[in-house]
């Protein structure tokens, strides 16, 4: 993937607040990016790069926990780590079932920050390789001609040769040769890894 140095996004109507998380953050080399408004953030164009978002509980016209609901109704993933001055336990608790990385309480420690983040980065490095190695399976199961993936329908089900040829109306040589073109093309060394492939598809036999 192109960008991969992380970039922090910085999301807070104080301006002070974001100079000092901004002024931590740049001292140890990371990339940051910051935004007065949700509004802002969302009318970016933001880096295809790992990232977290570290976002003020109160903003102008919308809530932190509303904006973090609204991420994720826009399919925008990005880890997030919750400041406040005016915290309580529900609202962290909201936010943690919500998916929050971590919820933090302004003054809050330079180290706690840094952990959260770093723990932000490594869960969008995760679900970014995780939606790469989807991308490409779909790949390699669109390049199947369309008997192939009537064979893997089957071939997945775990039933031996003879009876998927009988289904198919075909001979148990041609469903060995359409096995072996199905495990080159996907790559896979064995049937328990296509259907571990097939799982990660989300498909099954009426899907294929």
């Amino acid at each position: 993937m192109c960008g991969e140095q992380p970039v922090i996004f910085i999301v807070d109507d104080d301006a002070s607040a974001r100079e000092g998380i901004e002024d931590l953050l740049q001292s140890i080399g990371l990339r940051v990016m910051s935004f007065g408004s949700s509004q802002e953030f969302l009318d970016s164009k933001r880096p295809d790069a790992p990232g977290c978002i570290i976002l003020d509980v109160r903003l102008p016209n919308i809530s932190g926990l509303e904006f973090q609901k609204l991420l994720t109704e826009a399919g925008i993933e990005i880890p997030v780590v919750f400041v406040t001055g005016h915290g309580d336990i529900p609202m962290s608790v909201t936010a943690m079932k919500s998916g929050a990385v971590e919820f933090l309480t302004k003054p809050f420690r330079e180290q706690a920050m840094l952990d959260a983040i770093n723990v932000g980065i490594e869960r969008d490095r995760q679900r970014r390789r995780a939606l790469k190695l989807v991308a490409e399976l779909r790949q390699r199961f669109e390049s199947l001609t369309p008997r192939e993936r009537d064979v893997f329908a089957l071939v997945i089900t775990g039933r031996p040769n003879k009876p998927l040829a009988a289904e198919l109306g075909l001979s148990e040589m041609t469903i060995k040769v359409h096995r072996s073109q199905i495990t080159k093309k996907m790559k896979a060394s064995s049937i328990v890894e296509l259907v571990r492939i097939a799982d990660r598809l989300g498909l099954s036999t009426n899907k294929i």
